[in-house]
């Protein structure tokens, strides 16, 4: 595989580091914020949105885990619509799914901003300043690690991942212990279709799993790893979700969870959980747990994001420099620096909640495309090889795409709106690299077999 420029990127990373970038992009403050919002919607039912957001979660994970095991390729699901699709389509995916990563980078960064300050009041600490330089302090300092060493950022995204599960293990251990199953009788005290609005508030905490298949060429034997790490991730990510939610549902209380809103689970840690040594009460515990999990979360979108530019700028869909790798770190410096003055950006001036929802409005759009992708692989190379297959093809595809429609039918209009902007923006930027010579060529590319990616031996063991 040719690059432009530049050095071959560094494999630095085993299954365990791109498990944990999943993991830790989904695990992310959603689970502490969303949860209460969400018994709000559906009460005690709320477990079962998150249980089908898991299931349809799935069905998308299942065609990323096969693409990225036949198209082993930085760059994720934009790598996969350029491999079939003509060039102005793989241009929308990839915009799309790079401004995803980036306002959700702005997102975790003011969700870390507040949780952090919360964390010092719990201490009694009045941080100085406003939470907006925190946000932006850590954007500048994940932004560095990752500049420098892929092995750093990916090392560190596992030691703060496994924290986190680590803290939520706790909450879970002493919860089980006092939950109370009969807080879930009756269960649809707000409906059965109540399911659905909770589902289309909570599918934003499955969102992650995809930015593993953006670092392929930087894994150990990414046509067994990736795959491997995609469906580990989502299964983990599910479990945690669903251990979680019961606990705080069966010791809180539907009506409690919903008055308590994005501080549920801090507040029916506060009912069970003893005193630590150092870190003092069950909700101080939480508020540590939260600090980490948007630190995490803010590091995985911060590789995801340059590595979708990165992916661009090799096929010459954005300027020839965002596609390489520097020649002395061995990451795709100016991908990352790209990335970063829009996170930098979106944190200061952007409505941030407008935004969210266009972000999971991108995010269920790219899934759709990427499911059609797999289906499209499949008819224009049946004879591609595959190390790993989706099972019950064409079934499972199909219901990923029917799935993410559904949802993206529950986001309102106005967001709709804010994406064609977005869209129409993104075709006035194609439009004008290719009048300057800035991108290649707009008719479909040359489909070949993906050369294959050297393996660290042993990785499988």
């Amino acid at each position: 595989m040719s690059h432009s420029g530049g050095r071959e990127p560094a494999v630095s990373l085993g299954l365990l580091d791109a498990t944990m970038v999943g993991i830790g992009a989904m695990i992310g403050a959603g689970i502490f914020v969303l949860t209460g919002l969400a018994v709000d919607i559906s009460g005690p039912a709320a477990i079962i949105a998150f249980a089908l957001n898991g299931g349809v979660t799935t069905f998308t994970a299942l065609s990323y885990a096969e693409l990225a095991a036949a198209i082993p390729r930085n760059g994720g699901g934009y790598a996969y619509v350029r491999e079939v699709f003509s060039a102005p389509v793989a241009f929308v995916m990839g915009w799309t799914r790079w401004f995803t990563y980036m306002i959700a980078g702005s997102l975790y960064a003011l969700g870390f901003a507040s949780n952090f300050v919360e964390f010092g009041h719990i201490y009694g600490y009045a941080l100085p300043g406003p939470p907006v330089l925190y946000a932006l302090g850590a954007v500048v300092t994940l932004v560095a690690l990752n500049a420098l060493s892929t092995e750093a950022s990916g090392r560190g995204e596992t030691a703060i991942t496994l924290l986190k599960i680590a803290i939520l293990g706790v909450f879970v251990a002493f919860g089980l212990t006092a939950a109370d199953a009969g807080e879930f009788d009756p269960l649809f005290t707000e409906g059965p279709l109540s399911v659905l609005p909770a589902m289309g508030l909570t599918f934003i905490a499955f969102q992650g799993y995809d930015l593993i298949a953006t670092v392929t060429e930087e894994v150990e034997n990414p046509q067994v790893n990736i795959p491997r790490a995609i469906l580990l991730s989502v299964a983990v990510t599910v479990v945690v979700y669903l251990l979680v939610v019961f606990v705080a549902i069966g010791t809180l209380g539907a009506d409690g969870l919903a008055g308590a809103g994005e501080t549920a689970i801090a507040q029916a840690a506060e009912g069970f959980m003893p005193t630590f040594p150092i870190l003092g009460t069950g909700a101080a515990l939480i508020a540590f747990g939260a600090v980490f999990s948007t630190v995490s979360a803010l590091n995985a979108v911060v590789i995801g994001s340059s590595r979708v530019a990165f992916a661009m700028g090799r096929e010459r869909q954005l300027p020839a420099r965002l596609g390489r790798f520097h020649h002395r770190y061995g990451t795709p410096l100016v991908a990352i620096l790209a990335s970063a003055v829009v996170m930098l950006v979106a944190v200061l001036v952007v409505p941030i909640r407008i935004v969210g929802n266009l972000a999971s409005l991108f995010s269920l759009l790219g899934f759709i495309i990427v499911n059609y992708a797999l289906i499209r692989l499949r008819r224009r190379q049946p004879n591609l090889q595959r190390p790993f297959e989706v099972p019950l093809y064409p079934v499972t595809p199909v219901l990923g795409i029917v799935c993410n429609v559904l949802l993206g039918l529950f986001i309102d209009w106005f967001t709709w709106a804010l994406a064609i902007g977005w869209l129409v923006v993104g075709g006035g930027v194609y439009l004008l690299l290719s009048r300057r010579g800035d991108v290649g060529p707009v008719g479909p590319p040359e489909i070949q077999e993906p050369e294959p990616i050297e393996s660290t031996e042993g990785a499988n063991d």
